[in-house]
């Protein structure tokens, strides 16, 4: 890489941020197809972000990733919204315009890519979902837009799932999200079901930890996607597969939403072929 008076930055803005595999996935894409590009972390420390998104902009940065705990909080501080990340609360990539970076969530769609890319299929599918946070609200919303015949979203507090369900409803104009709570997952319809692990449990270095233990809840999915990439394998996913199920981690959805948000910053399209390359350098920089 050679870094000169023309090299555009693009980079990360969080807290933690010493982490990311995100250097990994936009620095080999920028040497893949010859862009004069370096993708760099940058450390923001609470209270600070609306300075770091200004300082950004100053500095002339391509654009900017954004992560826990900034993707709601760097809303006001932009320009401009992306319809989706609106409607989600929630944005991790700030593309530059005129006068200011406008907001996109590019998680969701790098979900469904991943998902994809696994031959898992949304569109018809009863879809048991974990968990009313953030990062399941914004599932919630992928599912619905994505044509999901049902989602079941199980929750420790059904109020919150409740609250998120009412306002994904009322958004698509339709009545696939249902709220529930953990302990009602006996009275799920007896059949087979794709599920999506929205919550942190798992995350290393609580590894044993999983929403839900009981083994029988397992017989009921024939496809576990964790949206954990750390541990490789989490708890979740080794109950799917005992259980017969197939089950796969969320690194590849890191993969593809960096991939979008490069698409976005250089106006490119990446090839399968390059995706797959990245894929390989972050298993390098992760296992």
């Amino acid at each position: 890489m050679t870094i000169d008076g023309k090299t555009r930055t693009c980079g990360l803005i969080g807290n933690p941020v010493e982490h990311t595999l995100s250097p990994v996935i936009h620095n080999t894409l920028a040497d893949r197809l010859g862009h004069n590009m370096v993708y760099v972390p940058f450390l923001v420390e609470e209270d600070r972000v609306e300075e770091a998104v200004k300082g950004a902009f100053a500095l002339n940065l391509l654009g900017m990733n954004v992560t826990v705990p900034y993707k709601s909080e760097v809303i006001g501080s932009l320009k401009e919204i992306d319809s989706l990340a609106e409607k989600i609360g929630a944005v991790n990539t700030l593309v530059r315009t005129e006068g200011g970076y406008k907001g996109y969530n590019t998680d969701m769609e790098g979900l469904y890519r991943a998902m994809d890319s696994e031959g898992i299929r949304i569109r018809g599918e009863e879809i048991i979902l974990l968990g009313a946070g953030g990062a399941a609200r914004a599932v919630a919303y992928l599912c619905a837009s994505k044509g999901a015949a049902k989602v079941y979203m199980l929750n420790r507090t059904k109020e919150k799932a409740q609250t998120v369900s009412r306002e994904v409803n009322q958004a698509m104009g339709s009545e696939v999200i249902v709220p529930m709570m953990l302990e009602e997952y006996g009275s799920l319809p007896d059949r087979q079901f794709l599920a999506i692990q929205g919550t942190s449990v798992g995350l290393s270095p609580h590894v044993e930890d999983v929403v839900i233990a009981d083994r029988e809840f397992y017989q009921k999915i024939h496809t576990g996607f964790d949206l954990i990439y750390s541990p490789w394998e989490t708890k979740f996913m080794h109950l799917v597969k005992e259980g017969g199920g197939k089950a796969y981690n969320g690194l590849k959805m890191l993969l593809y939403q960096g991939i979008i948000a490069y698409e976005l910053w250089n106006d490119v399209s990446v090839s399968e072929e390059d995706a797959m390359i990245v894929y390989d350098r972050m298993k390098e920089n992760f296992i």
